[in-house]
């Protein structure tokens, strides 16, 4: 792909769930190795890149073979540590995954790459889903709407759309599912950009780029990653790491 594409896996020990979770490794590989080796996998990247101000995390990485950038502790988001690692390199999209989803459904990934490359002028793309029964009503979950072209009209902690009457939902709710593409000079461009009252209301980074009248294409994948954020969480990921590890290749 013309320009190159950077991904880049932002990764920080400390957690206020699960401290030192890019470091679990009861599979016998690191959580950060597992997501490492999956955006390996994508069709798309030129290079993969593990980005932490943390020095364990880095000799972790770079124990199994794995290229790590050192970012500033005053990085504030996992954005902010991508676009301090694709300031210092040339590549035309950047690829901001999350460094403890390592079972990211790769296809879905490599189509919001294809659909950002096919539309020079956006910005920002990213992935959603069709939300699981449940999910709408939790505002852990994010939710999205878009236009007809599939473009985020807004993201929100609240059940989106709201059914007023009762009877079949012809809008579905959407899960936002948090893989960002960007074009570089627009994330390098967006950190500079202040902070917007909607983003603060919502605690959602991407609302800055809605209230600056920027475009955000929406993908629509298959599934979302299951989080790890707790103990149980890790367990549940070993678990079907496990499963995955006993079956035969074929």
């Amino acid at each position: 792909m013309t320009g190159g594409v950077l991904v880049v896996l932002p990764a920080r020990f400390a957690s206020t769930r699960l401290p030192g979770k890019p470091l679990l490794r009861e599979t016998g590989k690191y959580l950060v190795q597992h997501t490492w080796e999956s955006a390996r996998k994508l069709t798309s990247a030129t290079a993969v890149i593990v980005a932490t101000d943390d020095e364990r995390i880095a000799a972790a990485v770079r124990s199994f073979g794995g290229e790590v950038a050192m970012t500033s502790p005053a990085c504030a988001t996992g954005s902010d540590r991508v676009a301090e690692v694709a300031r210092a390199r040339g590549e035309e999209l950047v690829v901001n995954l999350q460094a403890d989803e390592p079972e990211f459904d790769a296809d879905d990934v490599d189509r919001l790459v294809r659909a950002m490359a096919e539309e020079p002028s956006l910005p920002i793309g990213t992935l959603a889903c069709v939300a699981e029964p449940g999910e709408r009503e939790r505002d852990s979950v994010v939710k999205v709407v878009c236009d007809r072209r599939g473009r985020a009209l807004y993201f929100s902690r609240a059940p989106i759309p709201h059914h007023r009457d009762a009877g079949p939902e012809e809008a579905p709710t959407l899960r936002h599912v948090g893989v960002y593409v960007y074009r570089r000079e627009a994330l390098l461009e967006f950190q500079r950009l202040p902070q917007t009252p909607l983003e603060r209301a919502e605690k959602l980074e991407q609302l800055r780029a809605l209230e600056h009248g920027w475009s955000i294409r929406v993908v629509t994948g298959r599934r979302a990653p299951p989080g790890i954020d707790t103990a149980g969480d890790y367990a549940a990921f070993v678990r079907r790491a496990s499963v995955s590890a006993a079956k035969p290749s074929s």
